[in-house]
């Protein structure tokens, strides 16, 4: 649930000021929630009334995500108000527990409340990486965002978390056996199980609705250049994050299988409410890495629809838990700037 760097992969917008385009069908009556900034991985809370997501503006102070609560409007006339909740560090992918009145995030914080520093890219000849901060550890907190307990104790990075249906367990990654794993936490007992075992980046994972199937997005590094390419980033806690597949499979992690094969960078995979369709963000219709669009599928990677059309950045798709509303982030109605912001909307059939 790593975010892909807006500022990086921002096209200039003719067409920036609309807040739905024509050919969007599945979207109505669309409310714009932010303005300003890098808002994204907005989440819903179990009863659909509030979301949570990160927050980057430097013109606020906010010189890396923290993290945000707020409560979702009913329309256009009701205001989006919502508070800050991290204290220091960066933070990112908060999700809800089921009983509304807890959360699980991860963050920096254990090393400081200071941001990390954010990777040189002319070491890497400014290829387009992502920082894999080890000192990333997932925690459960109050709804103000009071630390309760810290659930990763192992050395290395250890973020991505979100829960399956029911709140019993938390799929997320971590880096504590060497390589970018998928891991299962019994949220009772606290044990965790790794269930990926193959060479690339496992990360952003999902339960369906019934909790018995996962979707995720990975890296496969297969010729000698790119394993070699993967493992010398890794040595250094980094990632490129530019080839990326969709992958579906049980929630203890067998028959995994790739369900697509457009190349580039097709990532934030979530299901439908469904349980049979997936939906997913990926730039494989363009050259030169953008725009990213949202894109629809069968859980077999068939059927392939574009359902969003910014010339920029859409992507962060997750349904309400009812179904019946979506929400996202985009670059669009930002001016024709680097602005990404929250957007719900009606889901149309």
């Amino acid at each position: 649930m790593f975010s892909f760097s807006k500022r990086n992969y921002t096209a200039q917008q003719k067409n920036a000021d609309t807040i739905q385009y024509a050919d969007e069908k599945h979207f109505k009556n669309v409310i714009q929630l932010t303005n300003g900034g890098d808002n994204a991985e907005a989440y819903w809370s179990y009863d659909g009334k509030y979301v949570i997501f990160q927050r980057r503006n430097p013109n606020e102070g906010l010189d890396c995500d923290q993290l945000f609560i707020g409560k979702v409007p009913l329309s256009p006339n009701e205001k989006f108000t919502y508070k800050k909740i991290s204290h220091g560090g960066r933070v990112t992918c908060g999700y809800f527990l089921p009983d509304g009145k807890h959360i699980i995030y991860a963050s920096t914080i254990l090393n400081g409340k200071d941001c990390p520093p954010v990777p040189d890219r002319s070491k890497y000849g400014n290829k387009y990486i992502w920082p894999i901060y080890e000192s990333y550890d997932i925690f459960l907190a109050d709804t103000s965002g009071k630390i309760i307990k810290q659930l990763t104790t192992t050395k290395g990075y250890d973020a991505e978390g979100t829960l399956s249906p029911d709140g019993s367990k938390m799929i997320f990654t971590s880096m504590r056996d060497g390589d970018l794993d998928l891991y299962v936490m019994n949220m009772k007992t606290y044990q965790v199980k790794r269930i990926t075992h193959e060479l690339g980046y496992d990360g952003g994972a999902w339960f369906s609705p019934d909790g018995k199937k996962i979707v995720w997005r990975a890296s496969r590094p297969k010729t000698k250049e790119e394993i070699d390419e993967y493992k010398t980033l890794l040595k250094d806690n980094l990632v490129a994050p530019t080839h990326m597949e969709v992958f579906v499979a049980n929630a203890d992690g067998s028959d995994a299988h790739q369900i697509t094969f457009l190349e580039q960078a097709n990532w934030a995979p979530n299901f439908t409410p469904d349980g049979k369709h997936i939906i997913f963000c990926s730039n494989h219709e363009y050259k030169y890495g953008f725009p990213f669009n949202m894109y629809l599928t069968d859980i077999n990677g068939k059927g392939l629809e574009k359902i969003s059309r910014d010339k920029g950045f859409d992507a962060f798709p997750m349904f309400s838990p009812d179904g019946k509303r979506f929400m996202f982030s985009s670059n669009r109605n930002n001016g024709g700037g680097h602005d990404t912001n929250l957007f719900v909307a009606d889901w149309v059939e």
